[in-house]
């Protein structure tokens, strides 16, 4: 059995604590986070609230979910990222499937044209007046169609398809099958842990993304979770709450003397990203073997 040495163990408590405070440093803005919002958002005012709440209280959670704008907003955030992966990895699957035949036509110059749409971009001006130009300003859709093809996710989708053996697509052209059945029959369900793996990020490109909304949407019941939270955290969501409730609200909301701006802000916050952080665990096992095996082939 090896002996470690003094250096080596020095060395090994060096790498551990440094792993270990970067790992707190990591973690603990989102505790504290979750911690406040948790906690009586006047008690929270006063300071010193770190790793526990000093005085328990829903008030933030209750005051976020009769909300209607926000309840709207994550709705929205849902379906924009259901939506928006399945069509997404769906669509890019096709073309990077389509991107690995040999007796496609002009195969290299397809593949230089998307390479370069990785290093170069056409801008913010152009892309919004093409955006205005096909009518999705204002749209649902202006979430999913500009960002429907992803060329990195492709080149991993192709990759990854390339490794497959040519042996089962020359089996299922035998058994009479065509281009689109050995894909969504043969190709697809093979493709478990990369599908996994790419859905996962991409959902979470859509779930985060919150500068898009700000350019190309003005009505406020299209506006997703992360946009509204911007929103809360750049204003004074209770002043502009107050403003718009009757009397007899303004009486009642007057009296949730634990609610504060902050506390509000962090249990908006909370709502927006702990969905999101608990699809992890599901897709996490894919992680390794979706990347590696889809970056490693060629």
């Amino acid at each position: 059995m090896y002996k470690k040495s003094i250096g080596d163990r020095i060395f090994s408590i060096f790498v551990y604590g440094f792993l270990t405070l970067l790992g707190f440093s990591t973690f603990y803005p989102f505790w504290n986070g979750l911690v406040i919002s948790l906690n009586d958002g006047m008690d929270t005012a006063l300071g010193g609230v770190t790793f526990w709440p000093r005085k328990w209280s829903l008030e933030n959670y209750y005051v976020v979910f009769r909300d209607d704008r926000i309840l709207n907003a994550f709705m929205i955030s849902v379906m924009r990222t259901v939506v928006g992966t399945i069509l997404s990895v769906l669509c890019t699957a096709i073309f990077a499937y389509g991107m690995t035949k040999k007796e496609l036509i002009g195969r290299k110059f397809y593949m230089l044209m998307c390479i370069v749409t990785m290093y170069f971009g056409g801008g913010l001006i152009p892309t919004f007046l093409v955006v205005r130009g096909l009518g999705l300003m204002d749209s649902f859709w202006v979430f999913i169609i500009p960002s429907l093809i992803s060329v990195w996710n492709m080149i991993i989708f192709r990759t990854f398809f390339m490794g497959l053996p040519d042996g089962l697509q020359e089996s299922a052209k035998i058994d009479g099958c065509g281009n689109w059945s050995t894909f969504f029959r043969i190709v697809l369900p093979l493709s478990g842990p990369v599908i996994a793996t790419l859905g996962l990020f991409t959902a979470v490109a859509h779930w985060n993304e919150w500068f898009l909304p700000s350019i190309y949407i003005t009505k406020e019941k299209l506006l997703p979770i992360q946009s509204m939270l911007q929103q809360i955290l750049s204003t004074n969501i209770m002043t502009e709450q107050m403003s718009k409730l009757d009397s007899a609200a303004q009486s009642r909301m007057s009296a949730m003397k634990s609610v504060t701006t902050k506390s509000l802000s962090m249990a908006t916050m909370m709502v927006a990203t702990l969905p999101i952080i608990a699809v992890y665990p599901f897709v996490q096992k894919y992680f390794v073997k979706g990347v590696l095996v889809g970056s490693l082939k060629e």
